[in-house]
C-alpha cells in the first residue's frame, strides 16, 4: 500500500501570525511552572492520541525518551488504566487529561469524584498548571490537525 503524500494545509497558525507563538509559548512556561516535565509530557502524549494529532504524538513521545523514559511507560500511554506502570498521581492527570480533552462525551465532563481524586495528589498550583497543560494541548492539537501538519516536520 502506498503512502498518502503529507503535506501542511497551511503554515500553522501560531507560526504565521505574528505575537501568536510568544503569547503560547509564555502560557506553555507558565502551565508548566508547578509541574515535572514528564508529567506534562505524559498529559501531551495522551491528549495527542486522543485527538489523533500525529505532530505532537511524535514529539511528546520523543521528549519522553530524550528525559529518560523508558519505552514500557511510552508504549502504554494509551492504555495507562491497564498498565502497572503509573502511579496514582499520573493516572489521576491523565484521567482529568481525558475528561478534559472529550469535554462533549459527558454531560458532566469533570465529575466532582475525578476533581478529589486529582486533588488528592497535587496542591492548587500543581492542578492549575495540569489544567492549562491539558488546555493547551488541546489548542496545538488542534491547530496542527486542522492545518494538516506533518509529523517531524520542522515549522
Amino acid at each position: 500500500m502506498t503512502s498518502p503524500t503529507l503535506h501542511e494545509r497551511i503554515t500553522n497558525p501560531a507560526v504565521s501570525l505574528p505575537g501568536a507563538m510568544d503569547g503560547l509559548i509564555a502560557a506553555g512556561r507558565a502551565a508548566t511552572s508547578h509541574i515535572p516535565t514528564r508529567l506534562r509530557d505524559l498529559i501531551n502524549l495522551r491528549a495527542s492520541q486522543l485527538n489523533g494529532c500525529s505532530v505532537c504524538v511524535h514529539s511528546h513521545a520523543r521528549d519522553l525518551k530524550r528525559a529518560g523514559e523508558t519505552d514500557e511507560r511510552v508504549f502504554a500511554v494509551a492504555a495507562w488504566r491497564d498498565a502497572p506502570f503509573f502511579t496514582d498521581a499520573e493516572r489521576a492527570a491523565l484521567a482529568l487529561t481525558e475528561a478534559v480533552t472529550r469535554l462533549a462525551d459527558s454531560t458532566d465532563a469533570v465529575p466532582d469524584q475525578l476533581w478529589t481524586e486529582v486533588s488528592k495528589h497535587y496542591d492548587q498550583n500543581e492542578v492549575a498548571s495540569i489544567v492549562l497543560s491539558i488546555g493547551l494541548i488541546n489548542l496545538w492539537n488542534r491547530l496542527n490537525v486542522t492545518t494538516r501538519q506533518v509529523a517531524g516536520q520542522a515549522w
